[in-house]
């Protein structure tokens, strides 16, 4: 079963047109006399996650937006320990990262570092997985699929890593008449990003019993037909007989 599931995994390299995406301007400064620092954003939605981070990723603040447009807001960094943060606006498809500083309770946005992390997509169509990633810096993307062999226990089929390539675009094809449950797992950029999904086909097995079922359905019919037929014909011959006398 496994070998069958890791043989009937392939993929296609599919090339399409980079789509451009004009970038959000975010700004950060500093109120004069102030100890609050001004975040705005640009063309947010409702239900982006907006948080605040230390260099090991450790969440100091989250917020969910409430508003689509733009997003003004006010925070106080300057209690914060010295060292180096990152505000990060978690979008649909992308993750934008706004690094700071504090030192001797100032402020310093770096603009300059400024990066946006675009998130793999996932997406499936029949028996078909489609994975895409726009990644400028041409980071490498690594895939891993697995399957569910006993109720969660997934053991991994396909394990691959993309590199130098800038808009990424993968086809992988699944068994389509193995019905089960699969999980995906992208790690790109320090960040890892987990789907599941089930191919929801009538497996082999399933096909077998049905066919098998129908013939001894359709094998039953024949033998009361036979049954019937040899009672009527017994029947016939009795009433002859007494005809006959």
């Amino acid at each position: 079963m496994k070998k069958l599931i890791k043989r009937s995994l392939v993929f296609v390299v599919l090339f399409t047109a980079l789509l451009g995406r004009a970038n959000d301007v975010s700004s950060l400064r500093n109120i004069k006399d102030e100890k609050t620092t001004m975040l705005t954003l640009l063309n947010v939605k409702q239900g982006n996650q907006l948080f605040i981070k230390d260099v090991f990723g450790l969440i100091l603040y989250k917020e969910t937006i409430k508003d689509s447009g733009e997003f003004v807001k006010g925070f106080d960094l300057t209690s914060l320990p010295d060292g180096e943060y990152y505000f990060e606006l978690d979008r649909d498809l992308e993750i934008k990262v706004i690094p700071f500083t504090v030192s001797m309770a100032k402020v310093d946005f770096k603009k300059a570092m400024e990066t946006t992390i675009y998130k793999p997509y996932v997406s499936k169509k029949e028996n078909n997985l489609l994975v895409s990633k726009l990644s400028l810096n041409k980071q490498p993307l690594e895939v891993k699929i697995y399957y569910d062999y006993s109720n969660g226990s997934y053991e991994l089929i396909h394990s691959e890593t993309i590199e130098n390539t800038m808009n990424i675009q993968r086809v992988y094809r699944l068994l389509n008449n193995e019905k089960g449950n699969y999980k995906i797992v992208l790690k790109t950029e320090g960040r890892s990003f987990v789907d599941y999904f089930n191919n929801n086909y009538t497996s082999v097995k399933t096909q077998e019993k049905k066919k098998v079922k129908e013939t001894l359905v359709d094998d039953s019919r024949e033998a009361k037909k036979g049954s019937e037929d040899r009672i009527l014909s017994f029947k016939g011959n009795y009433f002859n007989k007494l005809n006959n006398n």
